[in-house]
This record gives structure tokens, C-alpha cells and sequence, in this order.
């Protein structure tokens, strides 16, 4: 079953992505916070506040820090916790995790399908909202999907599964 359809009116999410979400959301409400409101306490110290360079880039800077706690509130009010089916079902599947043969190019790489809030290649996490995650998404060990990318059509194969 795809996270869609197991989240009604919700965003999906692993309990890990949800973990790495609150954490963020703690460091910026708290010590990030009052690194701030010193930083323009001490900018504000510096005189005339139409002409201070530090004064201003510092509200600029705590504004963007606002925006970003907010954003991650409203994630965490729309998350959907999607627990990962690790039955023996050998499937790949949402917040599992697997090697996969790019065919194209030879190279094998380990991915974890997870919401695409917590999508990040570089870190191995593919969305499974992406198109080659809703390819993969539920393939058997050994099944080889084809994608259409804007670099043209892609092969991918499930290797095995790692968890």
C-alpha cells in the first residue's frame, strides 16, 4: 500500500524523519533563540539604530529563523508517521531500505523511500512521491523498474533489501 493512501489528509513521514524534525524544532527554540536575542542585544548596544549594519542583519537573520520554526511546526502538525513494513513480504517499501542498481550507469546505491519532507539524495533518502520512488515503491527483490526523467528513460534494479 502506497503512504498515500495510509495517511488520509496527512503528509508521510518515518518515525525518524519525524525524531530529526523535533530536534531541529528544540535546537531552534531554545538555544538558537537566545543566541539571537543576544546577538541583537548586543548589536542594539551599538548605537544608532537607522545606521547599525550588525542591528539590522541580525533582525533579518532572527526573521528567517521565525519563518523556519514556523515551517517546521506546521510539517510536524501535517506528518503522518508511516511505519515501515519489515514483514517477509521482500518488498520494497515506504521507510525501507535498499541497494539499487542504477542500470544505465553500472552503480549501485542504497536508498530509503521516505516522505518527501525528508527526501535528501546525498544523505540516501529518495522521496516516494519522486517518480523513481513510486516506480520502486513496492517492487520485489530483483524487479527492474524503467523511469522517464528529463534525461531521458532510466532502469533501475532492486538489489536487495538492507532493512
Amino acid at each position: 500500500m502506497s503512504p498515500a493512501n495510509q495517511n488520509a489528509g496527512g503528509e508521510p513521514i518515518t518515525a525518524a524523519g519525524i525524531e530529526e524534525l523535533k530536534a531541529e524544532l528544540d535546537e531552534l527554540k531554545g538555544p538558537r533563540r537566545q543566541e539571537m536575542a543576544e546577538r541583537i542585544r548586543v548589536a542594539r548596544e551599538l548605537g544608532d539604530l537607522k545606521e547599525n549594519a550588525e542591528y539590522h542583519t541580525a533582525k533579518d537573520d532572527q526573521a528567517m529563523m521565525e519563518t523556519r520554526i514556523k515551517r517546521l511546526e506546521e510539517r510536524l502538525r501535517n506528518a503522518v508517521v508511516v511505519e515501515a513494513d519489515e514483514g517477509s513480504d521482500g518488498t520494497f517499501s515506504f521507510g525501507r531500505t535498499a541497494e539499487v542498481e542504477d542500470q544505465g550507469k553500472g552503480e549501485t546505491v542504497t536508498w530509503t523511500l521516505v516522505g518527501s519532507t525528508e527526501a535528501n539524495l546525498a544523505e540516501g533518502k529518495l522521496s516516494a512521491e519522486s517518480p523513481i520512488g513510486q516506480a520502486l515503491m513496492d517492487c520485489e527483490v530483483g524487479a527492474t523498474v524503467d523511469v522517464e526523467t528529463p534525461r531521458g528513460t532510466k532502469s533501475f534494479k532492486v538489489v536487495k533489501l538492507v532493512s
